[in-house]
């Protein structure tokens, strides 16, 4: 049932907001209590640290505990018998399981834990279903899985997967001369390519939702929307390189490097890493028979032209210093032409860095947290649709949301043109039993589909959230 107030649909049962618990207060924990209270939840953190809690706390409109997480006693405290969820992001993969099980014996409610060590990544499926969690994440092998995609196809910023992996949102930057400077996206539908839609548009710090009548320049940020198939096609067609990398470098021997290696290596990339603990060097040599393994100072510049760099077709900086990350691609942006991606874990200086030009960036705190999103926004009572994927552009000032539509409602069987939708929305693709639809004005959503839309809005839960 639904029904309509103030010219919204609201859900039967529907609350404002969660009960979340939140254990560990770094740089997960902090992202998570920024965007699920702007998102109106009721947050509790806990942490062992008085300081962090302290800075926490007199920022944001929460309550925290100091104390370790994993206790009873102090789970109580925090309100754990009416918690709809607990979310355990601290550094030790043991604690946030322990947290997990200690929480869901206590309370009815759900349980995330963070779990980042290879011993386990191999036992998700097992500690999920056995200890009732409702999702284990791991920011270092999603970080590789998102390195490995863009290395894949190397032309682009960023590949993100929707419709478990049948369409693709593609984010690429419009080169001086290519044949989309100064083509409105109209005329590209008509005369370049028809299975491919123009979702977003960075330009000058400025974000738009483009109709067809929008002219695209050089130095646009643009992101489209494709099959899997079509979208290679789509960036030949305009010029684009699409091979991917015979050969990777990267710096740092940490989890994200062996997360990557291992992907690469599988994908026939050659992968050289170089790390300065030698004893972290043997450990890889024994886990990738296959990479070659140097035992250096990966930021030495000396080392870097020996070993390479100018002619290494991709290079991957993963130390966990975010500084030294940014000035190892400044420096292998200046003397090559080899496809780089940068790892950022704390810098906030969002402006800053996109002045940089890195080109492609990857985030394994926002990785993290919009899993979590995705979950948190698909928990609240919806009869009409859910939540299958969650993606931030362009520094949070776009979504992309992929709804799986599950019963008729007042959004289906109608001819998409004839809907009130919200402005600066654009429902970008349908997924209908697999086959993927670039949608007309002609196309209707129908039960059982799966709807990609993008906008500038923030916080939609539900699919009728498209309408006016």
């Amino acid at each position: 049932m639904f029904q309509i107030k103030n010219g919204k649909y609201l859900r039967k049962g529907e609350r404002k907001g969660l009960k979340i618990i939140i254990v560990g207060c770094g740089k997960v924990g902090t992202t998570l209590v920024e965007q699920l209270r702007q998102e109106g939840h009721d947050i509790t953190i806990i942490d062992k640290s008085p300081e962090r809690i302290q800075a926490l706390t007199s920022l944001y409109d929460i309550m925290g505990i100091v104390g370790n997480g994993a206790s009873y006693s102090v789970q109580k405290e925090a309100g754990i018998e009416d918690t709809d969820l607990i979310i355990s992001v601290t550094d030790s993969d043991e604690l946030n399981l322990l947290c997990c099980t200690v929480a869901k014996r206590v309370g009815d409610c759900a349980a995330i834990a963070r779990v980042r060590t290879p011993d386990y990544s191999t036992e998700v499926g097992y500690l999920r279903d056995k200890l009732g969690l409702a999702m284990i994440i791991n920011p270092e092998l999603e970080a590789a899985n998102e390195v490995a995609r863009i290395l894949h196809l190397p032309t682009a910023l960023e590949v993100t997967r929707f419709a478990h992996g049948q369409a693709q949102m593609i984010k690429f930057k419009i080169p001086p001369d290519n044949i989309l400077d100064g083509m409105t996206i109209a005329h590209m539908g008509k005369n370049i390519v028809q299975n491919v839609l123009i979702c977003a548009v960075e330009r000058d710090g400025e974000v738009y939702i483009p109709s067809g009548d929008f002219q695209m320049q050089k130095g646009d940020v643009i992101s489209y929307v494709s099959s899997r198939q079509a979208s290679k096609l789509f960036l030949e067609t305009i010029g684009f390189k699409t091979n991917r990398v015979k050969n990777t470098m990267i710096i740092g021997g940490g989890k994200a490097a062996y997360y990557l290696a291992k992907q690469l290596l599988h994908m026939g990339i050659s992968v050289k890493i170089i790390e300065i603990n030698k004893k972290r060097c043997e450990e890889l040599s024994e886990l990738l028979p296959k990479a070659i393994i140097i035992n250096g100072d990966g930021t030495n510049e000396k080392l870097l032209k020996e070993e390479g760099i100018e002619y290494t077709e991709s290079f991957v900086p993963l130390t966990g210093i975010d500084e030294e990350n940014i000035l190892l691609t400044l420096h292998a942006r200046q003397i090559s032409k080899t496809k780089v991606v940068t790892k950022i874990n704390r810098i906030t200086f969002n402006e800053v860095i996109s002045s940089l030009d890195l080109g492609s960036v990857v985030y394994p705190r926002y990785i993290t947290s919009e899993s979590i999103l995705t979950y948190v926004r698909a928990k609240k009572n919806s009869m009409n649709s859910n939540i299958e994927t969650l993606y931030h552009m362009f520094d949070h000032r776009a979504e992309a949301i992929e709804f799986r539509v599950k019963e008729e409602s007042p959004v289906t069987n109608i001819p998409l043109m004839d809907l009130p939708l919200k402005r600066n929305l654009l429902l970008s693709c349908i997924n209908r039993n697999g086959r993927i639809i670039i949608p007309s004005g002609q196309d209707c959503i129908k039960p059982g589909d799966t709807v990609m839309i993008v906008t500038t809005h923030t916080g939609f839960h539900d699919i009728l959230d498209i309408l006016r």
